[in-house]
């Protein structure tokens, strides 16, 4: 790499490098006039001094704030329209995504899912986004956090009087005494100053960690980046639903078929006229429909402590009971189950029964379908056989054909085909409740007899291991915001001249504060106050 030589000291600087590291001169032609870039205290940047391969290239293109703030915002607009309309997660589970925002939201909901916008935050290009976003930080972080780190790690004490002249806050003072500058030196003490001495040359400075501020902030931003990453990562973060019926024991989803659940009992309570619901006989006047006071699930834990034989029946031994209740969880292998939704009154059972046209007072046979497991054939010692041919658990006509649109019995529907004794030729039959449909000219019709309901709970399960990555994200973040928001880091330099003492002074924000603090420093001497050169040059 190419190096600068100063011409005061013999020091070869870093090329890009502006000031020299040894001696404090300007290395850019002492242009006189013109005020010091203190930035990085002149110090070489890779991004701005290495494009020849392709790795600087890639590297200056992440190192652009530009660039970063541009995936940001490209980030901040992907967001914000993935809040437009509910995302997948939040709909029905029993409905086909494409339908529901078609028919809900319209060509506008049409296309909104079409683009993939339903299931914004899971997707492939929103995590890429996301983790560029933490490579243009982390890039951005080293390449100017590495150039301060050496610039204020190895500060001069002696610094070339040019260097002095062309900072923003300078003054030459000819008249002074030494105790007017014991009585500075005092007073910057007073003002926690850390005064550092060499051949007469003094830098008092203070504040410096207020510089690390915004790298403080960049590193709290990655780890709140890698923390949204680590939720799609199963043994990091779960999100899942399960609906269990009562008397059903059924696999806690994302437990890899260790764990089962049993819904013992669903109770449900509702606001009523009782006294104790008096003060929202207001509200209740406004709702139809009944309004859940409180509900839970009973339920209890196993464990599948089997081995692990294919095609083997789990064998499963209680490990945990507990009521499932509203922000009352009940904890599992890291795992929280939450109340989340219940259905009341779903078909368990039907029972049906088959007559004959001609004499529809006398059952032939009857039957129960097991609507969570329906058995197709039904036989019987009179010869009648039976056929479940078609089973929609709630049935809908669409464009004229049946269908479910889920697999949860609310409104079953059944195409039978009855055989009669000694027949090869089957009747069919559609039956649905408030309906009941033979196929042509039957002999025989089934009825509805009687029917089972039973209450469904709807359960959450949670898991978040990455929350305290997040939050530490977080506080990490506002760690730098408050250090880079309320402190500065102020530099006085003193420099004696032959027959004068120049004095400059430097902040990386804040000069009205830095101008007020001087002011204060030189109380009781004979030092007048700095001058603002910027000021005066636009004078």
């Amino acid at each position: 790499m190419n190096t600068i030589k100063c011409t005061t000291c013999g020091h070869e600087n870093e090329k890009g490098t502006t000031i020299c590291k040894k001696c404090g001169k300007p290395l850019d032609n002492d242009k006189q006039g013109t005020l010091l870039n203190m930035r990085y205290d002149g110090s070489a940047i890779r991004s701005k001094t290495r494009n020849r391969s392709i790795v600087d290239k890639i590297w200056r293109f992440f190192s652009s704030v530009k660039v970063g703030v541009i995936l940001i915002a490209i980030a901040l607009v992907a967001s914000a329209i993935g809040t437009i309309y509910p995302q997948e997660m939040y709909i029905p589970s029993n409905v086909d995504p494409a339908d529901h925002y078609r028919e809900q939201y319209g060509i506008t909901g049409q296309i909104y899912y079409q683009l993939g916008f339903h299931n914004l935050y899971s997707s492939w290009w929103y995590m890429i986004l996301i983790a560029l976003i933490g490579i243009s930080i982390f890039i951005v972080s080293i390449d100017r956090g590495v150039p301060l780190y050496r610039a204020l790690k190895n500060q001069p004490i002696k610094r070339h009087s040019n260097f002095l002249k062309r900072q923003k806050l300078y003054n030459e003072y000819k008249a002074y005494s030494e105790d007017d500058k014991v009585r500075l030196l005092d007073n910057l003490k007073k003002r926690r100053y850390k005064l550092t001495e060499k051949d007469g040359h003094i830098l008092a400075e203070k504040g410096r960690f207020s510089r690390w501020g915004p790298y403080v902030n960049h590193l709290g931003l990655i780890i709140f980046l890698v923390g949204t990453l680590l939720r799609f990562i199963p043994l990091m973060y779960v999100d899942d639903f399960v609906w269990v019926r009562e008397g059903e024991t059924t696999v806690i989803p994302s437990t890899n078929q260790q764990f089962y659940i049993k819904n013992e009992e669903f109770i449900l309570d509702i606001y009523g006229d009782e006294e104790e619901d008096e003060i929202f006989v207001d509200a209740l006047q406004n709702t139809e429909a009944p309004v859940p006071k409180h509900f839970e699930t009973r339920a209890i834990i196993y464990e599948d402590v089997s081995k692990d034989v294919i095609g083997a029946e789990p064998e499963l031994k209680e490990v945990q009971r507990g009521e499932i209740i509203v922000n009352a969880p009940v904890e599992i292998n890291g795992l929280s189950l939450y109340q989340n939704s219940y259905q009341l009154n779903e078909f368990q059972t039907m029972s049906f029964t088959l007559r004959d046209i001609e004499d529809d007072d006398t059952d032939i046979v009857e039957f129960t379908v097991d609507l969570t497991e329906p058995e197709s054939d039904y036989r019987f010692d009179n010869g009648f056989h039976i056929e479940l041919h078609r089973y929609y658990p709630e049935y809908e006509l669409v464009d004229g054909e049946p269908t479910s649109i889920s697999n949860y019995p609310r409104n079953p529907g059944f195409v039978f085909f009855v055989t009669p004794p000694e027949s090869e030729e089957s009747e069919a039959s559609f039956l649905a409740i408030g309906q009941n449909i033979p196929s042509g000219d039957n002999q025989y019709k089934l009825h509805l007899a009687d029917f089972t309901v039973r209450d469904v709970s709807g359960l959450k399960i949670r898991k978040d291991l990455t929350l305290p990555v997040i939050g530490l994200g977080a506080f990490i973040f506002m760690i730098g915001v408050i250090q880079g928001m309320y402190w500065q880091h102020r530099r006085i330099w003193i420099h004696p001249n032959e027959q004068s003492l120049l004095i400059a002074g430097h902040t990386n924000k804040n000069w009205y504060g830095m101008t007020k603090e001087f002011e204060k420093a030189i109380d009781g001497t004979q030092f007048t106050i700095l001058q603002d050169q910027e000021q005066k040059k636009d004078e």
